[in-house]
């Protein structure tokens, strides 16, 4: 939106020193919810890094040149040394992220997160109150997040909320967007459902392709509206990267002559960053090509250095993904914008279909707009009792 309002010259093609780096540190969570990508629950469980095995890793990722780390889990409020850990993050100079349900967090621990100087703290909400607390399978789970957020405001750190949109969900996107409004929130995430961990058995329940594009609309038109009014506000969409192309359509429609201009910004993102620009450790040490791909280890890190495991290319996954571009199938292949998307979510296909590169089901793009086909809305036809989905067109 920033370049509508003010274009500037497009860029070179992205290309990060190291990846983006979301760690796992532990997996127990106080919560257990529908959508959990690491199927955490309330307990303590085995083989977990110690506190010098988290160091030695870190000293590895600052000399690999990784600038960002993201400290998740489970819940990473509940591990011991998340403090410590934080505090050896940003004497190492790496910009330090907390992702947390938040429901954890009072006055003290507000001020603690404050002082060791996370840059930037995210907290979930599924929803509205009701909606929230049976996602998180925990009645007063949205009030004490929310509380959560508050806190980390108040002592002035940045916070955002975190929403994975589903098709049971996407009703409360307006009130969570005018509630970060009123509630002086920087950052509005958006994620749209990846088929891991829970959101694979539940994958039932992801948001149909004409509600995926309402919504779409409805952060488009929010996050103009806040560059018109001046106000400096985040809002960021994840795990779909169609979402670049039906921003251009969006463009197209409203400021035509900033087209090609931002399709050249968008090409220059480059789409899809999974084994690339971003990457996961585990609690136990695992590295994944992205926090969604947990069913494959390219690596340890107590058995290599993660720099060396992120280099490597003799896995075949790795080299796909590595791959400029990428071998994909299907629409995907014949898309015309390939040079925004990247191919999408490979993790999608795979659950799916069995194979990384076949086209990712959930682009929710027609083929007459990705150039791909004859006219025509591809339907999803969800599935029914375990069983697979299968995409149909109608004319």
């Amino acid at each position: 939106m920033q370049e509508i309002a003010r274009p500037t010259p497009a860029a070179p093609r992205r290309s990060p020193p190291a990846p983006v780096v979301i760690w796992n540190l532990v997996r127990r969570c106080n919560l257990a919810c529908l959508h959990c990508y690491s199927i955490s629950a309330d307990v303590n469980f085995k083989g977990e890094l110690s506190t010098a095995e988290v160091f030695g890793v870190m000293d590895d990722l600052k000399a690999f040149r990784v600038p960002v780390l993201i400290l998740s889990g489970g819940e990473p409020l509940l591990r011991p040394d998340l403090f410590e850990i934080a505090a050896r993050a940003k004497s190492l100079g790496f910009y330090v992220g907390l992702s947390t349900n938040g429901t954890l967090i009072d006055t003290p621990l507000a001020r603690r997160i404050a002082q060791i100087g996370f840059d930037y703290v995210g907290i979930s909400l599924d929803g509205l109150k009701d909606t929230h607390d049976r996602f998180r399978r925990k009645a007063g789970a949205f009030d004490a997040s929310l509380a959560g957020a508050r806190l980390c405001r108040d002592a002035g750190v940045k916070v955002g909320l975190r929403f994975t949109l589903t098709q049971d969900n996407a009703a409360d996107l307006p009130a969570l967007i005018a509630l970060a409004d009123e509630e002086r929130i920087d950052k509005f995430y958006l994620s749209h459902l990846n088929y891991a961990g829970r959101g694979n058995r539940n994958r039932a329940a992801d948001a149909h392709f004409r509600t995926t594009r309402r919504a779409m609309d409805l952060l488009f038109d929010a996050a103009w509206d806040y560059q018109r009014r001046g106000i400096a506000k985040e809002l960021v969409t994840g795990n779909n990267d169609a979402d670049g192309v039906y921003l251009l359509y969006w463009v197209r429609r409203n400021f035509p002559e900033r087209e090609t201009q931002l399709r050249a910004r968008l090409a220059g993102w480059g789409g899809n960053a999974s084994g690339v620009n971003v990457a996961n450790i585990d609690n136990l040490g695992n590295v994944h090509p992205d926090t969604m791909w947990w069913s494959h280890s390219l690596g340890n890190v107590s058995a290599r250095p993660f720099s060396e495991i992120w280099r490597d290319t003799s896995d075949p996954l790795m080299a796909g993904l590595k791959a400029r571009p990428r071998r994909v199938k299907g629409r995907c292949a014949a898309c015309a914008y390939f040079d925004i998307c990247g191919g999408n979510t490979r993790v999608r296909a795979l659950q799916l279909t069995g194979d990384a590169w076949e086209e990712d089901p959930g682009c929710y793009l027609t083929d007459e707009e990705i150039g791909a086909a004859a006219p025509g809305e591809r339907v999803p036809v969800l599935p029914y009792r375990g069983k697979a989905a299968r995409w149909v067109r109608s004319a």
